[in-house]
């Protein structure tokens, strides 16, 4: 056996065994493509010497997690990544990635410019430059068509899709899967004289134009038609072109283009604010263990818990006041789950295993061998408290439990309980399977494990975690209520509702707040205003007419008419709504103003960032990335802006203060000014 080493180049080593050499990159913790990986990768080829071939494989649990974000907003040095594909291309001897954890963005686009791809089963490999602003940059539109076709390139590009192994394997992505030891599977597949595949130089398959047409206006509507979006689309597309160096050099121009744009900044920040927001200064406690999840209530928020936690492989006992009721939910969620098994979003084996996990009781006594119990009742104090009070006294003092609760005071709740350090809220949003924010909120008495714990549960779950303390409504329906109320005083002075809406929308929200309201129902934030009625400011401003929708039976789309009409299940303005907001300004005697787009949309953001910093001053929220991050995901904010607090960040410091002082004319007694400038500062791009 012929072996030679030679010192490690950068964060690359090379080992050359048998004429085959292996480029090992090593840039813990999850091997980020940084320039000094880029630089080693270059040199490490060049002195490959005469090899039969290369195989590039990452250390530790990764082979590239994608390109280091934080490049991407300074001029990029050389060598840049197609430097590095194009040395792989250009090698006189075949290269094969053999792809292991991940390989995402720059990773993928590196095992791509390789000549062969193997992978492990559970290997993880996508190209989410879109979701981040930008498009695939060192040749993922053009080259992963040719594996492909453009049909599924487009579908996983603009998709930011990522895809295991197994299914880049049936695409054409992946030359073989490989059990067991990865990197002795490389060597034996390159053993076998393999001759150069440069996939540059492949042909695009040929597929159906119509269907590629349709693919393309899907993946435009369900990226908003963001510019990124329609980029990678027409780029994708232009793959079939014959001059692959000119269709390579645009995409260039258009990546570098887009890193530096508004939308790749927001994004960016979003990316590394998600990361930072499930961790907690100063804790270092370790979580307790959770093989088995109890949830009380099988309504639609504990049906969504119990999904959730059932996709996450955990055991789950749903409890219910009566055997009727138990059935009821346990059948409601069989149907669930076989319907998401129909769909081809379940496997057989995994709805069999979801179906085995579940079971059912009416006694809360049944629940002590659970690690997690997660309550989902009604809410209100009169309920949560007495259940919270029987969970104490009957579970094991090791059983963490959790509330869901979305705007209760937790403290209150947990004042009299012997075992209160081992509560904390966890607010799902629903449907709680679905929507990826998960507030964990942390009571004046929850012990550090515990806090832990809900973080490692978010982690399981797939959620994106935010830390909150006790307030009204915690950070996310806190500021959701204040934007709220300026919706509402907007209409009461002069604006019309589907104007309000129609401003949010053109902004980027999906839907605008009489919209949400209505889909909600109006009557959860009605029993809010009645349980706080005792104590508000007699002189605050006060819009009775979401007040007055409800007393009309006027509760949303399931009772078939709230802030619009539904006469087909499609929202119109609504004349008995028009006639009732006008009564409502002249009871209060008010000549109704208008209102352009740029202030309804300005006034509304404003109320956001105004109680935002309120949040932040009272130490609700730890941080203000947070905020963001929150909003982004819970609440249907355009992530290309980066949240509230980011988009604040970006404007005019006059023109913040401007919006301020309206906002303030416009709430009037009782207004309470947030700590704005200084909370901005540290986000300012």
């Amino acid at each position: 056996m012929n072996t030679h080493a030679t010192p490690s180049h950068g964060t690359v080593h090379l080992e050359v065994t048998d004429g085959i050499a292996v480029l090992t990159i090593d840039n813990p913790p999850v091997n980020a493509g940084s320039h000094a990986i880029r630089k080693g990768l270059i040199e490490a080829l060049h002195r490959c010497g005469e090899v039969r071939g290369a195989v590039l494989v990452g250390a530790g649990k990764s082979f590239i997690a994608g390109s280091d974000l934080r490049e991407f907003g300074a001029p990029l040095a050389w060598p840049e990544l197609p430097d590095v594909i194009a040395a792989c291309e250009e090698a006189p001897f075949p290269v094969v990635a053999a792809i292991h954890g991940v390989a995402l963005g720059g990773g993928l686009e590196l095992a791509l410019g390789c000549d062969y791809r193997i992978a492990t089963p559970d290997a993880n490999l996508g190209l989410p430059e879109v979701s981040l602003g930008m498009v695939p940059g060192a040749g993922g539109t053009q080259r992963l068509p040719r594996l492909t076709g453009r049909i599924a390139a487009l579908e996983m590009i603009c998709g930011a899709t990522r895809i295991t192994g197994v299914e880049a394997e049936a695409l054409g992505l992946v030359d073989v899967v490989a059990e067991g030891d990865l990197l002795g599977a490389a060597k034996r597949f390159l053993a076998e004289d393999r001759p150069k595949r440069v996939v540059a130089n492949l042909e695009v398959p040929e597929e159906d134009e119509t269907a590629l047409e349709a693919a393309a206006a899907k993946a435009l509507h369900k990226g908003r038609g963001r510019p990124n979006v329609a980029e990678a689309i027409r780029l994708v597309k232009a793959s079939a072109d014959p001059d692959v160096a000119t269709v390579l050099a645009d995409e260039r121009a258009v990546f570098q283009k887009l890193r530096l744009s508004e939308d790749a900044f927001a994004l960016r920040h979003l990316f590394f604010a998600e990361r930072k927001a499930g961790s907690v200064d100063g804790l270092d406690a370790k979580p307790r263990p959770v093989s088995s999840v109890g949830v009380i209530g099988g309504g639609t928020m504990g049906q969504g818990i119990a999904r959730a936690c059932l996709a996450a492989g955990l055991p789950v006992s749903l409890v219910e006041r009566d055997t009727e009721a138990l059935e009821r939910s346990l059948g409601a969620l069989r149907d669930a789950l076989q319907a998401k098994q129909a769909r081809g979003r379940l496997s057989e084996a995994a709805l069999a295993a979801q179906l085995k996990a579940l079971s059912g009781t009416t006694r809360i006594s049944e629940l002590t061998s659970c690690d997690l119990v997660i309550e989902a009742v009604f809410e209100d104090l009169s309920v949560k408290v007495p259940l919270l009070t029987e969970l104490d006294a009957t579970l094991p003092p090791e059983t963490v439990i959790g509330t869901n609760t979305s705007y209760l005071d937790i403290n209150a709740m947990v004042a009299g309980l012997p075992g209160r350090s081992r509560v904390l809220g966890l607010h799902f949003f629903s449907p709680a399977d679905v929507m990826r924010l998960l507030e964990v909120v942390r009571a004046e008495t929850t012990a550090d494990d515990v806090l832990a714990t809900g973080l490692a549960l978010a982690k399981r779950l797939g959620k994106q975690p935010v830390v909150a303390r006790v307030a009204e409504g915690f950070i996310g329906n806190r500021i959701y209520a204040a934007y709220r109320r300026r919706a509402e005083l907007l209409v009461l002075d002069g604006a019309a509702p589907e104007q309000v809406d129609a401003a949010v929308e053109a902004f980027g929200f999906a839907m605008g707040p009489f919209a949400v309201s209505d889909m909600s129902g109006l009557d959860i934030a009605w029993a809010m205003r009645k349980r706080q009625a005792a104590t508000r400011d007699p002189a605050a401003r006060y819009v009775t007419i979401p007040d007055r929708l409800c007393e009309a039976g006027r509760l949303g789309r399931k009772t078939g008419g709230g802030w619009y009409d539904y006469p087909e299940k499609r929202p119109e303005p609504s004349a008995e709504v028009t006639a009732l907001i006008a009564a409502a300004r002249r009871e209060a005697g008010i000549a109704p103003s208008a209102f352009d787009t740029e202030t309804i949309q300005r006034q509304l953001l404003i109320a956001m960032v105004n109680e935002a910093a309120l949040l932040l001053d009272e130490g609700v929220a730890q941080r203000a990335s947070d905020i963001d991050v929150t909003l982004a995901n819970g609440y249907g904010f355009p992530r290309w802006t980066g949240g509230p607090l980011w988009w604040a960040a970006q404007q005019p410091a006059a023109r913040i203060e401007a919006d301020l002082d309206a906002l303030e004319t416009a709430i009037d007694h009782g207004f309470a000014r947030g700590p704005v400038p200084e909370i901005l500062e540290d986000l300012k791009g």
